[in-house]
């Protein structure tokens, strides 16, 4: 099966809170499943790497084959096109990962594309940290 897996990774600050947005289409553009997930405080770089980690493993887990991952992160599209060489000390384990569950697909890509037509991932993304941030604000004093 084939998917194309919408990644995007967001942070209010960076560092500052994180969240990932993810959205799975099959080859006719019907999401198969879309979410958001904060993970913690961390920077941008760090939030798009963990999008496109757990992207992956949900990919595996529908059972795709081929998966096209779509990105706005110019950076880290060429880092996972092996276009750019990964610098930064903390990106060089989650770039590794990345890679790991990417060899497990049969065949893989990565293409970078303009914001607007990763909307629904970050859409995905800023839900999670919006639906964070009015809990926290319920639970102050």
């Amino acid at each position: 099966m084939a998917v194309v897996a919408r990644c995007d990774g967001a942070a209010r600050g960076n560092p500052g809170p994180a969240a990932v947005g993810v959205v799975i289409e099959d080859e006719s553009g019907q999401a198969l499943l879309d979410f958001g997930e904060c993970i913690g405080k961390t920077t941008n770089n760090v939030a798009e790497y963990q999008a496109v980690i757990r992207a992956a493993e949900r990919a595996l887990e529908l059972g795709a084959t081929e998966v096209t991952f779509s990105l706005d992160s110019q950076l880290l599209a060429r880092q996972l096109q092996g276009r750019y060489r990964v610098k930064a000390p903390h990106l060089k384990p989650l770039h590794a990962r990345a890679l790991q569950l990417l060899e497990q697909f049969e065949r893989w890509q990565v293409i970078e594309v303009p914001r607007e037509q990763n909307a629904a991932a970050d859409r995905m993304a800023n839900l999670a940290l919006d639906k964070q941030r009015r809990g926290e604000r319920k639970g102050d004093p």
